[in-house]
């Protein structure tokens, strides 16, 4: 089903594997805002965020406008840099959330369900289970969607147009 498998660990011990860039639900070509709170530390940036079934590429910027990095996702490679950002941050969760966020749920459901995970989804919410803890949950409308990851201790909403 993916070539060049990349993986990110959703736990401890269940490792995703990316999906391919034509499971996306539908196009994105638009400017985003991002909010995220991990540690107790808020961030804010700016992206211009475009994916479709050929791969995604995301700008990010700072709220002055200057460069917070690149990252693209194409034919199951992923490209990333970033100026500001520590070298810990891996582009492969990023994309893992972005694809939570905005793939097909059946391809979700299958990838998830392949490392041991379940997942649950209505048509503004997403939830994915290690057993009957909900790790992540997103909730989605047609101008935010916001994830938050119970078990790495991060959230963050994106706002934007998503109809």
């Amino acid at each position: 089903m993916w070539e060049n498998q990349l993986n990110a660990y959703l736990t401890d011990s269940s490792i995703y594997t990316l999906l391919s860039s034509k499971y996306i639900e539908a196009s994105i070509d638009s400017a985003q805002q991002l909010y995220a709170s991990y540690r107790g530390r808020d961030f804010f940036l700016n992206a211009w965020v475009k994916a479709d079934e050929t791969g995604m590429d995301m700008t990010l910027l700072n709220e002055l406008g200057g460069s917070f990095g690149e990252l693209s996702y194409r034919n199951g490679i992923i490209s990333f840099s970033s100026p500001v950002l520590p070298a810990s941050v891996k582009p492969e969760y990023i994309v893992a959330d972005f694809q939570l966020c905005f793939y097909n749920t059946s391809a979700l459901r299958r990838a998830l369900n392949d490392c041991g995970l379940l997942f649950e989804s209505t048509k503004a919410t997403r939830r994915v289970l290690q057993g009957e803890t909900v790790i992540i949950e997103i909730e989605k409308s047609s101008r935010a969607v916001k994830l938050v990851n119970h078990l790495r201790g991060y959230s963050y909403t994106i706002e934007g147009d998503f109809e």
